[in-house]
């Protein structure tokens, strides 16, 4: 690989935020109907016999459909991670080709310098004040022990804020470059069939219908918050988001964190509190959550009744088990009209995806 394939390859990387994702991956129920996997992942009928063993001496059969019914959610996921990853590097071969021609463009040596004038040219040192700042958020949020002073870690938010930088001016350059040069994908997209149903912002009868799978302790989740809110605002009507949980096994407070925000869902301020808990994530103990909601003034006896039942635990599993069904398996996880968005993406991927879902309904 080129020197310069390296560079765009980190950078396109670096443009392309992360989620939350599950340790490991539990069994599926045995039980589980075969429509828990696509038809895409079912090569052969249902019915076809794939295995044969005795017990007592009588021939047992095990049939496609059966061995899909208990992998379904893993195959899923595969077929995700599939789908996800023709997409990215089809997103990369486009950007990598509209590097080359703008470098050619300007008369430089390479993509390198290309990237080296628009992007690392462009990444400036943090200031003081801004590394403060960053120290003291770390801080207040408990992330740092209190002996911890600013210049021993110093270097590693400088490295951090650098990186965002980096990470932003690459996605403009690379945004820009794909407006200049009108690229229409053209990639056939799988669609998963997921219900919409859970609190919910927009009309009902929305063109484009956002279904999020998230987990109120994921920090990912959190930085996602900003995006949906942005792009959400952006289209007006012709948007809803549906909110569905997926509290990962390894964030010991986000199940109850998600009861917290159902309880409060009774009361008509769901969103109010599912902004209260990604604003204060390291404060999720059940005491915590019933502060929170006394701060937003809901019925405090009524939301902690609620709460301490654990009334709103099997609505909960309901959202994790349809999750995995298409093949959840970290978070923040997006259904756009049943295209499937994993991540805490830049809002542009969400309005690339929005954009060819609105111009198909014209």
């Amino acid at each position: 690989m080129r020197p310069s394939r390296i560079v765009l390859a980190a950078l396109l990387a670096a443009s392309f935020a992360a989620g939350c994702n599950k340790q490991t991956t539990p069994a599926a129920n045995p039980t589980t109907t075969a429509a828990g996997a696509s038809g895409a992942q079912c090569d052969l009928p249902p019915e076809q016999v794939v295995a044969t063993y005795k017990v007592d001496g009588a021939e047992q059969k095990v049939t496609y459909g059966e061995l899909a019914g208990r992998i379904g959610p893993q195959l899923m996921d595969l077929e995700k991670r599939k789908q996800e990853m023709i997409k990215r590097g089809l997103e990369g071969y486009v950007i990598e080709k509209l590097v080359q021609a703008e470098a050619k463009k300007r008369g430089l040596a390479n993509e390198d310098a290309l990237l080296k004038a628009e992007v690392e040219d462009k990444v400036a040192q943090p200031g003081d004040d801004e590394i403060k700042k960053i120290f003291e958020q770390a801080k207040a949020s408990g992330q740092l022990p209190p002996e911890v002073t600013v210049e021993q870690v110093k270097p590693e938010i400088v490295k951090m804020l650098t990186e965002q930088t980096r990470r932003e001016k690459a996605q403009a350059l690379f945004t820009d470059l794909k407006s200049k040069a009108d690229v229409q994908i053209s990639l056939p997209e799988k669609r998963v069939q997921v219900a919409a149903t859970g609190p919910s912002k927009g009309p009902e009868n929305a063109p484009v219908t956002i279904v999020e799978f998230s987990d109120f302790q994921c920090p990912f989740c959190s930085r996602a918050k900003n995006t949906v809110d942005e792009v959400v605002k952006s289209y007006g009507d012709q948007v809803r988001l549906v909110f569905r949980h997926f509290p990962l096994s390894f964030h010991k407070e986000a199940p109850k964190a998600a009861e917290a925000s159902a309880c409060a869902a009774d009361q008509n301020k769901f969103w109010e509190y599912h902004d209260k808990l990604f604003a204060n994530q390291q404060a999720l103990t059940v005491d915590d959550l019933k502060k929170h909601a006394a701060d937003l003034g809901l019925d405090t006896a009524r939301f902690n009744e609620c709460l301490d039942s654990g009334k709103k635990a099997e609505l909960v599993k309901k959202d994790m088990a349809d999750g995995e069904k298409v093949g959840v398996s970290g978070t923040p996880a997006f259904f756009i009209n049943g295209i499937v968005l994993s991540g805490a993406v830049p809002a542009e991927e969400f309005k690339t995806i929005i954009d060819s879902e609105l111009k198909k309904k014209k």
